[in-house]
């Protein structure tokens, strides 16, 4: 019972316990100690002297950077993250870089403060078999400035979940000291934008928002000034008449017709995690539906979007309420094909989807009595794809911007679907280990 004990007392000693030498370092003590040794015993001047001043230069740095290290243990860096933060932003970019701050400790000569992001990115949802993917990023802080800036590329959309903290080294790469205390953040990424032609839609294609209202209802209204654009319906012709000038009846309630339009984000596909491919076509095809429907917001604020997903509905009425979809969307996941029942609903309806959507097919056979507008994301392959653009993912990126990467990702096994709707509108994407950065078409 007391070994248990003892144990449980050298692990809350040792539990912020960090190895101050680097391998270099660590080298350098050894060897330095041995050939010391060796020196004292065969009196070798010459080694004594230089084995001494390493030794003595290394004890030196290890007083200098602990001693700074406790004296600056509360400090608290901060990293703030651009919002919304995208995927491949590029350092170009005003405003895509993470601001960081709170430097205010003194730095020694000989001496430099490294701040490192570090953490786990997860373009699939977070699960307990699934660790996601190690993200390791650090800046050199200049002397003398409080403040910096680093640049995340991050990869695919998802989420980042990770901390920022400093570190103290020595020029000579002998010592890393932790400083001060770590800062969590957890980031959602959006994907990178994608461009083309913009949708057009006929107004008149949503289902109508109407709304019963009691007959009560419909008297309660103000009056006012009439204004140019007003509807002559409205005019009080016999308030009107009274005081000489047009009055207008306004109601409480605008009862302007609102066109809503049925919009499908179908991420059902394979839940395999490693599967790089599928996941970068559905990427592509959150990509598509978020330039949908940013065009759609643009040519007219009255839409009202009902947009489904495999686990959840959303209402989208302004564009604020756009932009909080715009973060869920991000880090939406594949889900597991399941039995759906069609919509009762007659207006159109505009379905976003991949190749990995097995029940694609039934869901458009089972509205065939609706027009149906695809917007469907296919990988690479045959003669089809020759004349048409191709958003690129490159693994070389991955590394190049701090993401461990694995060759099994380029293993390819979607096939295309063939599926027959009233308009359909193909987009290809492919996976390749590649020298480029990001996307490329």
């Amino acid at each position: 019972m007391n070994i248990y004990r003892f144990k449980d007392t050298l692990n809350k000693k040792f539990k912020n316990f960090r190895f101050i030498l680097t391998p270099a370092g660590t080298a350098l003590f050894i060897i330095s100690l041995g050939v010391l040794i060796r020196a004292l015993f065969t009196r070798n001047a010459y080694e004594i002297v230089l084995t001494s001043s390493a030794l003595f230069l290394m004890l030196a740095l290890g007083i200098i950077g602990l001693w700074n290290t406790r004296k600056f243990k509360s400090m608290e860096p901060n990293w703030k993250p651009p919002f919304p933060v995208t995927a491949f932003s590029g350092t170009n970019i005003p405003g895509s870089e993470t601001f960081i701050s709170g430097f205010t400790a003194f730095v020694p000569l000989f001496f430099r403060l490294h701040f490192i992001i570090r953490g786990r990115f997860f373009p699939f949802i977070k699960t307990d078999k699934y660790k996601g993917i190690k993200m390791r990023i650090e800046e050199s802080i200049k002397r003398g400035e409080t403040s910096s800036k680093i640049n995340i590329n991050f990869p695919l959309s998802g989420k980042f979940e990770g901390d920022g903290f400093c570190q103290l080294r020595d020029i000579f790469g002998l010592f890393t000291f932790y400083y001060g205390l770590p800062q969590y953040r957890t980031i959602n990424v959006r994907c990178s934008p994608c461009y083309g032609k913009k949708t057009q839609i006929n107004a008149q294609s949503g289902a109508e928002d109407q709304r019963n209202k009691p007959a009560a209802d419909i008297e309660r209204y103000y009056m006012r000034e009439y204004t140019p654009g007003d509807r002559f319906r409205d005019i009080n012709w016999k308030s009107s008449e009274k005081i000489d000038a047009l009055i207008t009846r306004i109601s409480t309630d605008n009862q302007e017709k609102i066109s809503r339009l049925e919009i499908h984000f179908r991420n059902f596909g394979s839940v395999n995690q490693d599967n790089m491919e599928a996941i970068w076509l559905l990427d592509r095809a959150k990509a598509r539906l978020t330039y949908f429907l940013r065009s759609l917001m643009e040519q007219n604020a009255n839409y009202i979007f009902d947009i489904h997903s495999a686990e959840n509905v959303w209402e989208i009425k302004d564009a604020d309420e756009l932009d909080v979809f715009f973060e869920e969307l991000a880090v939406l996941s594949f889900v597991p094909p399941r039995h759906e029942v069609p919509a009762s609903q007659k207006s159109d309806v505009y379905v976003f989807s991949t190749a990995c959507d097995i029940g694609l097919s039934s869901f458009v056979l089972a509205n065939n009595l609706r027009p149906v507008t695809l917007f469907l994301v296919q990988p690479c392959g045959g003669t089809d794809t020759e004349t048409q653009e191709i958003e690129y993912l490159y693994l070389s990126g991955f590394e190049e911007n701090g993401f461990s990467s694995s060759l099994k990702w380029l293993r390819k096994n979607i096939k295309k679907l063939n599926v027959q709707t009233a308009k359909t509108e193909t987009f290809y994407a492919q996976v390749l280990l590649g020298i480029n950065r990001g996307i490329k078409k």
